[in-house]
């Protein structure tokens, strides 16, 4: 497995100005040649720190969630990162070794190490080591129904989850779950999608739930609203809750990306 990971830079003055940045009514595609140095945000509470920020609420778009990439430099981190009580998040690390202390508890994370971290969770972030540390970080406002608890975090890895074979596809597609979709706890999923070569989403999703996908390896031809884009490791897709999508993975590796969506929740009209 491999986690295409940003190391930012400026492209030389002698270089044309050629790339794949979209943004359209129903989705936006921010490709990796645009995440460097000059974007980067700082944030409150961090150390050593720049992040990436690449989706954020607008209205009349996506308006679920937000995702960083975050680069920390050795030395640095964060004792409080999540300034709102009401807000869960997932980190999924990259590249490095992020520590995590979750509820007093250490928890070392390398690459593909994921965390999900309950609104209101107390955690902090560090890098103790010697080179740089690079992360997503998903955040959403939980929403939490009647009768039903707030899920607990947890720790993981991607290398310790298998991925479950979509039906009918003799594994060409298939997903990394790192909950039960059937648990009503949850109100967003992220998780890692992958097709083998020559695999394909075969019909226009067309549904209610927005998506976040960040291209981890791999590359692919990936059909938004009435366009097909091409799209390869540290592309960042931002679709719009019933934006049709399809996908045909190219080769000659696996093509896999990173998902959030949105789910298990009634629609609030007023």
């Amino acid at each position: 497995m491999s986690y295409y990971t940003p190391a930012g830079g400026l492209p030389a003055q002698s270089e044309l100005l050629t790339d794949r940045a979209v943004v359209k009514e129903a989705y936006t595609v921010i490709p990796k040649g645009v995440l460097r140095d000059i974007v980067t945000s700082n944030l409150p509470g961090f150390t050593g720190t720049r992040s990436w920020i690449i989706a954020r609420p607008i209205a009349g778009f996506a308006t679920t969630f937000a995702q960083l990439i975050v680069e920390i430099a050795p030395g640095g981190g964060a004792e409080r990162p999540e300034p709102e009580a009401g807000v869960e998040g997932v980190v999924f690390v990259t590249a490095g070794e992020l520590v995590l202390t979750l509820g007093g508890e250490r928890h070392v994370l390398g690459e593909g190490g994921y965390a999900y971290l309950a609104a209101g969770a107390d955690w902090s972030i560090a890098n103790e080591g010697a080179e740089l540390v690079s992360f997503h970080w998903i955040r959403k406002a939980y929403e939490p129904v009647d009768g039903i608890p707030a899920p607990a975090s947890f720790v993981t890895r991607d290398q310790d989850v298998a991925p479950r074979p979509m039906p009918d596809t003799d594994g060409a597609w298939a997903t990394t779950r790192f909950v039960d979709p059937d648990d009503l706890a949850h109100d967003m999923h992220v998780n890692i999608v992958t097709f083998q070569p020559g695999g394909v989403i075969p019909f226009a999703e067309t549904h209610v739930m927005e998506h976040g996908l960040f291209v981890l390896e791999g590359k692919a031809v990936y059909r938004l609203n009435d366009d097909w884009v091409e799209v390869e490791a540290g592309d960042f897709m931002w679709l719009r809750a019933f934006c049709p999508q399809a996908c045909y993975a190219g080769g000659p590796g696996p093509f896999r990306y990173l998902l959030y969506k949105d789910v298990n929740r009634q629609i609030r009209l007023t």
